[in-house]
């Protein structure tokens, strides 16, 4: 039988997916028109149990952007596009991990998968717990912070929601997460 969870990630996966056609097109289509082929971005990340899967990302950087800096992305980075700016600040860059959670690798709400590179900055305790869950689109500390949280508030955020975790949460974090994006969030 399937778990709460599961079904909420597959029922509004599916659902946005649909909605957001039109707009998933859009970004597409300005994507190749800028900087061609391909639209789509893999990066290996990390979800349950630490397993590596490839995570969908809109491409908003030039291409080979990971052999010209790091994997992480600084203020005005010069790899960024001009579309890859506008789907960053919006989110829309995200949106392909729709696909990630239909497939199971990911979930709507969770921890934010790392980078394999990250699994240096956390004990083996913390590891392990935070790995107990499948990683999401959004979790708390995106809710609470978006990308302005320090990396110790990002673990205290991700752990806090490993030990409180339920449909109930999720569904406060996806409202929050909206309320964030669309501006009215504050800090």
């Amino acid at each position: 039988m399937m778990s709460c969870k599961r079904l909420l990630d597959v029922a509004l996966s599916l659902l946005l997916l649909c909605l957001l056609s039109p707009l998933l097109l859009l970004a597409a289509l300005a994507i190749v028109l800028e900087s061609g082929c391909p639209v789509l971005y893999r990066q290996t990340r990390l979800g349950l149990h630490g397993e590596p899967f490839g995570m969908l990302k809109f491409r908003s950087m030039v291409q080979n952007a990971a052999a010209i800096g790091p994997y992480f992305t600084q203020t005005d980075d010069p790899r960024i596009t001009r579309v890859g700016r506008f789907i960053r600040r919006t989110s829309i860059d995200e949106l392909p991990q729709l696909c990630n959670v239909l497939r199971g690798e990911m979930s709507l709400v969770g921890p934010r998968p790392d980078v394999p590179a990250q699994r240096a900055l956390y004990s083996d305790a913390d590891w392990a717990q935070r790995c107990s869950v499948r990683p999401g689109i959004t979790g708390l500390a995106q809710a609470l912070y978006r990308s302005e949280s320090t990396e110790a508030q990002r673990l205290a955020a991700d752990l806090r929601y490993t030990r409180e975790a339920s449909c109930w949460l999720d569904l406060k974090i996806l409202l929050l997460t909206l309320k964030r994006l669309s501006g009215k969030g504050g800090n």
